[in-house]
């Protein structure tokens, strides 16, 4: 017989059915000489009963030698389970099956890992779990991720069809145009030295199509960058990537609130509020210390540059009189820091390039009374200490941390120390942040250009074919600085879910961009780009897009920080597969059709 339903289907009106199940020995227990056997397929489980009494002893000594995860086909009778005995767990758990008949499709060995235990399979070292990646996708989670990713990839798909987009495949194999991150070559065996590229995303494809009159494009695009790894990134990836035609900047936020509300709803039935906060870049450094900030909780960054102008307090003092700022941010209730914890912010600091950290600890002293404690506040004069007391509302338990630095060395070093401080209070229980609340924002107005001292010039803050704002346009050639991009990023909870813009479509903006400002020699200009240039000639119409970080998106609505657990068959941190042992060598052949010879690694001295 066939498989007549799933093993989550069976409740107590199909009591008295004659079924067949099939799946996976999730479990086996012996109750008084009973045997349960919990079966599992995609589904759900179901409860099998093998009472030796209705059996052959044939079938009953088969049931009573199986492993944990070997395939089975089960035939027998629904029943509901006496009192007492139903599982309110699992939606089967008022029924369960007495068999008649089992047939073995597939016996399993030991298992290297435990599959039926969601507390023990979690605790396996991930290496194990990647490398027996079929067993760890048969975990009940995983199949979860899995699901979700399918559902969200379906409801994606729906929701641009029906905003009229064309779903359009770009190609793989593709030219090296570096956008910032190393990529994959392809050698060429037809034209030996050169080589093919896969692209890291494929955005100059998306433009043509938006010159060749398609208007509306998406696709769930492969990405690939050969960088280093962590949980939130992978050597390839999939990204929503889309361009539209005769748009601005609204255009792409309505899309983009409506796409994710779809998403929201199809994944976790919640309904998120629209339209999005919007916030400049400017204000999320000032605030946050960070271009995607986390909103769900304050402790926000506060100014005190021209309360410690002229300060006694020569780090503070000489720091604004160089330009640089003061900033501090209240984390309350956590003036009971460990040295540790304190050691931890003050090599962040350092990171950025800061001596130290300087901070208060506002608490009670042997007396009773509260004390600030910190060496630096003898230098503060009585209107310095007002200051503070009033725009952080300092109280008993709190720790204040400042950063005397440059503008955005002053913001970042806080902003990663208030991310610290954060999982800090997480950890002791005095934050709590709600796990089904998602607050959304766009961050906008990001400068065109950032200037790189080493290198002596300007490069693309997002990449070079970000439109200026048009009326900064004429500030390219004499203020590049103050140029903003339409550019911006759609970030929930602190990650960055996406990022785009509004696109140059003037070939001779666009090569103001690539040889005044970015210095790309013409010649370079050509053969990296000169086939857009020419498109762009042939009436290109103004556009824009976005893409937004698939895995990503899917690791947020599944409350894992790794996208690992929401890819089926994902890469180590080394950008391994320890399931198939990839990347391996190939032959000799290989290598001398590809005109390729591998010589020995050189050791570079220390």
């Amino acid at each position: 017989m066939k498989r007549t339903q799933h093993c989550n289907e069976l409740r107590p009106e199909h009591a008295g059915q004659t079924v067949t199940l099939v799946g996976w020995v999730h479990s086996r227990r012996d109750l008084g000489g009973v045997l349960f056997i919990d079966l599992r397929d995609r589904e759900g489980r179901t409860q099998t009963v093998f009472d030796p009494s209705d059996l052959p002893k044939e079938v009953f000594e088969r049931a009573s030698h199986l492993h944990s995860e070997s395939v089975i086909q089960i035939t027998g009778t629904v029943r509901v389970r006496p009192e007492g005995t139903q599982n309110t767990k699992i939606p089967t758990g008022q029924i369960e099956v007495l068999v008649k008949s089992l047939e073995v499709l597939n016996d399993a060995a030991v298992l290297p890992f435990p599959v039926d235990d969601p507390e023990l399979a979690s605790k396996v070292n991930e290496e194990i779990r990647l490398k027996y990646r079929y067993l760890d996708l048969r975990r009940p989670e995983m199949i979860r991720n899995l699901r979700v990713r399918s559902k969200v990839a379906i409801a994606t798909r729906s929701y641009m069809d029906g905003e009229g987009f064309l779903e359009v495949e770009t190609p793989t194999l593709f030219k090296s145009t570096p956008e910032g991150a190393r990529e994959f070559l392809v050698p060429n065996r037809r034209d030996p030295g050169t080589f093919y590229a896969l692209p890291q995303s494929p955005q100059q494809f998306k433009q043509i199509l938006m010159v060749s009159g398609i208007e509306r494009y998406f696709q769930l695009a492969r990405c690939y960058r050969d960088e280093d790894l962590r949980a939130d990134r992978q050597p390839e990836f999939t990204q929503v990537d889309i361009e539209m035609s005769f748009i601005d900047r609204e255009d792409i936020y309505s899309l983009i609130e409506g796409l994710l509300k779809k998403v929201w709803k199809t994944a976790l039935n919640l309904d998120i509020p629209t339209p999005f906060k919007r916030i400049s870049f400017e204000e999320a450094l000032n605030r946050y210390g960070i271009d995607k900030p986390d909103t769900r909780f304050g402790m926000e960054l506060v100014d005190f540059t021209e309360e410690f102008k002229g300060s006694k307090f020569g780090v503070f003092g000489n720091c604004v009189a160089n330009g640089g700022v003061i900033k501090a941010i209240n984390a309350r209730g956590l003036a009971g820091a460990t040295q540790g914890q304190l050691e931890i912010m003050t090599e962040t600091a350092k990171g950025f390039g800061a001596k130290g950290l300087a901070y208060i600890k506002v608490e009670k002293n042997a007396a009773g009374t509260i004390e600030w404690k910190s060496p630096i506040v003898k230098f503060f004069s009585d209107a310095e200490k007002a200051a503070l007391t009033a725009k952080l509302e300092i109280q008993e338990g709190d720790l204040i941390l400042f950063a005397a630095d440059q503008w955005l060395n002053a913001c970042e070093i806080l902003g990663k120390i208030r991310l610290y401080c954060a999982d800090v209070l997480k950890g002791q229980g005095k934050l709590t942040i709600p796990a089904d609340q998602f607050n959304f924002l766009w961050v906008i107005e990001f400068p065109l250009l950032g200037f790189d001292r080493e290198m002596n010039r300007w490069y693309s803050s997002h990449h070079p074919f970000t439109a200026p704002v048009a009326d900064d346009i004429p500030l390219l050639k004499t203020d590049p600085k103050k140029v903003r991009g339409q550019h911006y990023d759609i970030v929930v909870n602190g990650v960055e879910l996406g990022g785009g813009s509004i696109r140059i479509h003037q070939p001779d903006v666009q090569k103001t961009i690539f040889e005044e400002l970015l210095q790309i020699p013409p010649d370079e200009t050509q053969s990296r780009f000169g086939y857009m240039l020419e498109a762009f000639k042939y009436g290109a119409p103004p556009h824009g897009g976005i893409a937004l970080g698939f895995d990503r998106l899917i690791a947020i609505l599944c409350g894992t920080t790794s996208i690992r657990d929401v890819i089926a068959f994902p890469k180590t941190a080394k950008g391994v597969d320890l399931m198939t042992d990839s990347p391996s060598t190939v032959t000799p052949r290989q290598l001398r059709d590809l005109h390729i010879e591998v010589k020995a690694a050189v050791k570079k001295d220390v």
